[in-house]
């Protein structure tokens, strides 16, 4: 066991929606993702997905609503509900909590589609 600096995590790398993973618990993995830019609209079937705002901020589009997360607040999205980041062309650090077998594009296949994941 040992502390993990997330600030420091985020130095080592450099690529857009691209989550590393930095731990894992429960079969869930704690994952650091830089958003900038549009990702696709997507829902996970069987999990619910956490966003932990680090820097910037995220503005996560629904269906029926926007909803702003800012630096250091975080957003739960309910399994099943479709959804779609996105930023205002700043780079957001976000963490993230998933199950292991999580895909980051949910049930969409897409060319940001990233299936094997890196630790740092």
């Amino acid at each position: 066991m040992k502390a993990v600096n997330i600030i420091e995590k985020f130095s080592l790398f450099t690529e857009n929606w691209t989550p590393k993973i930095i731990g894992e618990l429960n079969g869930q993995y704690v994952k650091l993702a830089k958003l900038k830019d549009e990702f696709v609209w997507h829902s996970h079937d069987n999990e619910d997905e956490l966003f932990m705002i680090f820097k910037g901020t995220l503005i996560m589009e629904f269906r029926d609503k926007i909803v702003e997360v800012k630096e250091g607040e975080m957003l739960i999205v309910p399994k099943g509900v479709e959804h779609f980041p996105r930023t205002n062309g700043e780079e957001v650090y976000v963490l993230l909590f998933e199950p292991k077998e999580t895909l980051h594009t949910g049930t969409v296949e897409h060319e940001k589609t990233v299936k094997i994941l890196d630790w740092i």
